[in-house]
């Protein structure tokens, strides 16, 4: 059995859908109490990662363990070595966490630092463990999605900085590949699209899937950074607006991890956007 976590968001939907496709034995963990659109066959468990005993019932019998923390559980808690613990005592063998390639890069970063602790709780517990860094998300553009339907427009700063952003489709592929197949205990595997691209360029091919001008506005720092105040702390906007304006040269580079694993190329940009494109209209 396979315990999934953020069961109902970008990356756990996909790979609940996967395993199940696969014949897994799954349950889909989130924070509500019901879940629609599971697949058939799979179990829905509500549990929240920010209270390490309400998981401990739902991994009971698990061979497996999918972590991803939501935003908030980036903020510090109980000691990750306790989730662990839990784990191995419920008779977990293997966990797969997703992390962050900023927790490689940017070792200084406060944001980044609980995602830090896991990792280091997931390489200590014992068990098989894989930690998966992927870059920036091509989802991130969902932010695009009410100024791209109302005025035709995309409010970004740093328009022509190019980022190799990676379809969480992969995340998810890859995510179900080490808690599936042996050979993947030890890795830490980095996760990116295809090739570097830029907001600008980003925004032209939704412009170009909905066959209609899409104008991009490029922010300034300060208007981003007011923009992002609304929903992020101020240290985490500060440290997001350094990588999407001043990314450093590893963080530009496309990973040969996700080919490797796959045995394909990373999925492009325009994918995210064919499969998403109602989101846009």
């Amino acid at each position: 059995m396979i315990v999934v976590t953020g069961a109902t968001g970008n990356i756990g939907r996909l790979l609940v859908a996967e395993l199940a496709q696969a014949g897994q034995e799954i349950v889909a963990v989130s924070r509500r109490p019901s879940a629609s659109g599971l697949p058939e066959g799979v179990r829905h468990a509500q549990a929240d990662l920010g209270d390490f005993e309400s998981v401990r019932p739902v991994l009971q019998g698990a061979d497996a363990f999918f972590i991803l923390l939501a935003g908030e559980l980036n903020d510090p808690g109980d000691p990750a070595a306790e989730l662990l613990d839990i784990a191995e005592e419920a008779g977990v063998k293997r966990v797969v966490l997703v992390s962050s390639q900023l927790a490689g890069t940017r070792s200084d970063t406060l944001s980044h630092n609980r995602l830090r602790e896991f990792e280091a709780a997931v390489r200590e517990s014992g068990l098989d463990w894989t930690i998966l860094r992927p870059g920036g998300f091509a989802s991130n553009s969902f932010a695009w999605a009410d100024p791209i339907r109302t005025r035709r427009s995309v409010f970004h700063p740093f328009g022509d900085v190019a980022l190799p952003v990676v379809d969480p489709a992969d995340i998810a592929d890859i995510a179900a590949a080490a808690l599936t197949q042996d050979g993947h205990a030890g890795q830490t595997y980095v996760i990116t699209g295809p090739e570097a691209i830029t907001p600008r360029r980003q925004a032209e091919i939704i412009a170009e899937a909905l066959g209609e001008q899409v104008t991009y506005v490029d922010l300034t720092r300060e208007a981003a950074a007011e923009q992002l105040s609304q929903f992020m702390p101020p240290s985490v906007v500060e440290g997001t607006l350094d990588v999407l304006g001043s990314p450093l040269p590893v963080e530009q580079q496309v990973s040969p991890d996700v080919e490797k694993i796959l045995l394909r190329p990373a999925r492009p940009f325009g994918d995210w956007v064919a499969r998403n494109l109602p989101a846009f209209r």
